[in-house]
């Protein structure tokens, strides 16, 4: 996920409010039949598609799933779809009908979970991820998903016990890593945060959207011409520039860098 992406994260948390931007709960999956990746008219992962491209594949997907309402990939995909395009309401309406078709589909409402917690709806989110999870055979992916999800609901201390619970079951995953730097980044708390940050991108299959994270980490920081080097990696060098300078202006407004500077510097004093 681009850095650009993140503006809505980084206003709403420099206000104090918890948001699922940078946190990798939408877009990854339970299995690779819910990802549209696996679709082979696209031509490339869509983590690495921009806002007009992500458009035109939901526009063709919707055409699929309207063409059959009952198919169920067709229905995940594009529900996955529209959420990374902003539609979350109607990408809950797609994944209830799934729902309701597929009740016993452990995949089906790991993405209905999903569906609702992009739309808000965080308590039935929770119950959903809870159903399709199985006690003997618990999935990684899911106890990710659930942490995102307590997040989002300020409920910090239990998201961490849920990635943590992941990475027992699957050991340094990079989303789930990078899941628990963003935590510790809705908590204020940088430093810990670019830790988690920088375990993640040095595992084997971390993606752009972990790369993306870490830079807003450290461009939380104030270490500008570090972020933009690290979002050069995976933009160009006009949109990792334009990034940076967004960033720049909105920590500079309101005294918002100090603030979060301050919060950071008394944390490391009351550790000490």
């Amino acid at each position: 996920m681009a850095l650009h992406k993140h503006i809505s994260l980084m206003q709403s948390l420099l206000s104090g409010t918890v948001v699922a931007a940078a946190l990798l709960l939408g877009s990854c999956s339970t299995t690779s039949k819910e990802t549209t990746s696996s679709i082979p008219r696209l031509n490339r992962p869509i983590e690495a598609m921009n806002q007009g491209e992500l458009a035109a594949a939901a526009r063709t997907t919707g055409v699929e799933y309207a063409r059959n309402p009952k198919d169920r990939n067709a229905g995940m995909n594009y529900a996955t779809l529209l959420r990374m395009t902003g539609k979350n309401a109607q990408a809950l309406a797609v994944m209830r009908q799934m729902a309701i078709l597929y009740p016993s589909d452990r995949d089906v409402l790991a993405a209905y979970g999903k569906s609702l917690a992009g739309a808000g709806e965080f308590e039935q989110a929770l119950s959903a991820i809870g159903r399709a999870q199985t006690p003997d055979q618990p999935d990684w992916r899911l106890k990710s998903a659930q942490g995102a999800i307590l997040d989002q609901m300020d409920r910090q201390a239990e998201a961490r016990a849920a990635y943590r619970e992941a990475l027992d079951i699957k050991p340094n995953e990079p989303s789930v890593l990078s899941n628990l730097g963003m935590s510790y980044l809705l908590a204020r708390d940088l430093k810990t945060a670019e830790t988690y940050m920088r375990a993640a991108i040095n595992q084997p299959g971390a993606d752009s959207r972990v790369r993306q994270n870490l830079a807003l980490v450290v461009g939380l920081q104030g270490r500008f011409q570090e972020a933009e080097n690290i979002a050069r990696q995976e933009l160009t060098a006009e949109q990792a520039e334009a990034n940076v300078a967004y960033l720049k202006g909105m920590l500079t407004q309101e005294n918002s860098w100090q603030k979060l500077s301050s919060a950071d510097d008394k944390r490391a004093k009351n550790t000490n």
